[in-house]
């Protein structure tokens, strides 16, 4: 266990002021990225230089509003925007592409149920350098517990798994349990100030291995009452509780784009482009891509529709969402094995990509509950209701 925090907090050096700016200066960083991640793919590193060049780039402000100094990526019209950036991240690094969901996440939930004031402070944090994340992973049995302290503070006790990007995230927002049953209170830890004790012989992946989800346990750690972001159980209001499940879906998706892309290169490579099973795999392979594509056309549409916020409109969004993150994890399994069925043995030995983006991709669709998730979707559409 170790206390040990290591704060990246580059000097933003850009800033991307429209959609159209955000989703190109994804797309510029997307083979930077790429080139950087072999070098990062060890158990308990994390990628750090991919991070500052998010920073410098601008990306890391994007889903601000203009006024905040961002791109307007908060805005529901954003939302298809929103997805090609996460899509280009996730083309570059999957590793990268997760922690980077976590922060715009926890910033959006910030600018949904914060205050003006500390929307306008955690804003500034964000121009600063500074990475967010959300951390609600835990096992029951030691779960995050806030104490009541006097003077309205609060003392930690508990600890959060899957806690990724730990030690380098500034700002984590956090779920933890009220004391009396008052339920779930999200708050943002300070970190670099109140580091939690990181456990980094948790994290030994099958891939995703720089994203340093390490078990984080916060007990001793106080805040202050300005650090609580909205009411209890906010965290798990419809529909942007599961209806964010389609940024972590784009992410996925950039990872099949860039597994298409890499088997497409080496066929071109090896000189098998006459191949006619060669060929008829490429064209499956771009049809599952264009499918894809077009589903996260569909989740934007559908995110960005006038009454979304209505009870009805917040559940066709989150059974929506849950469709297409149903389909994008079929498509990026279907994406792995045509792509292993090009490649063959020597396509799988490093170092050459296709074995680290095998094992990301692979590791990375593991979100939870894929069965209730399409589960609902049956329910939905049973009870006779329509997107």
């Amino acid at each position: 266990m170790t206390a040990a925090f290591t704060p990246i907090l580059p000097t933003v050096h850009c800033s991307l002021a429209t959609p159209d700016a955000a989703e190109a200066a994804a797309a510029q960083q997307a083979p930077r990225l790429f080139s950087q991640a072999a070098e990062t793919d060890v158990e308990g590193s994390f990628p750090t230089q991919s991070f500052a060049d998010l920073a410098v780039a601008g990306l890391l402000t994007v889903a601000l509003p203009a006024a905040l100094g961002g791109a307007g990526l908060d805005a529901p019209t954003a939302t298809l925007p929103l997805l090609r950036v996460l899509q280009h991240v996730g083309r570059g690094n999957l590793a990268v592409g997760r922690v980077y969901e976590g922060h715009l996440n926890a910033l959006l939930l910030i600018q949904q149920l914060a205050t003006a004031a500390q929307v306008a402070r955690y804003a500034a944090d964000a121009r600063a350098g500074h990475l967010f994340g959300v951390w609600n992973t835990e096992a029951p049995a030691e779960g995050v517990h806030l104490e009541a302290l006097p003077n309205g503070r609060y003392r930690l006790r508990g600890a959060k798994t899957f806690a990724s990007g730990a030690g380098q995230v500034s700002r984590p927002l956090i779920t933890g349990a009220l004391p009396d049953g008052r339920g779930w209170q999200l708050f943002v830890l300070p970190a670099e100030a109140q580091p939690p004790a990181l456990d980094r012989s948790f994290w030994q992946p099958l891939g995703m291995r720089a994203t340093a989800s390490f078990r984080a346990d916060l007990t001793g750690l106080e805040l202050d009452a300005n650090d609580l972001i909205g009411p209890p159980n906010a965290y798990y209001q419809q529909p942007a509780f599961s209806g964010g499940a389609i940024r972590f879906a784009a992410v996925q998706l950039g990872g099949a784009e860039a597994v298409f892309a890499e088997t497409r290169d080496f066929l071109r490579g090896l000189g098998r482009t006459d191949d006619p099973y060669q060929r008829q795999r490429l064209g499956e392979m771009a049809i599952l891509l264009e499918s894809g594509r077009q589903w996260v056309r569909g989740a934007a549409e559908h995110a960005a529709r006038p009454g979304a916020a209505t009870p009805e409109g917040a559940e066709a969004t989150v059974a929506y969402a849950n469709m297409m993150r149903t389909a994008i994890e079929a498509i990026c399994l279907d994406m792995l094995r045509l792509a292993e069925r090009c490649v063959g043995a020597r396509g799988l030995l490093r170092p050459q990509p296709f074995e680290r983006l095998h094992r990301d991709l692979t590791h990375y669709l593991r979100q939870p509950a894929p069965d209730g998730a399409l589960a609902d979707v049956g329910r939905f559409v049973l009870d006779g209701k329509t997107f």
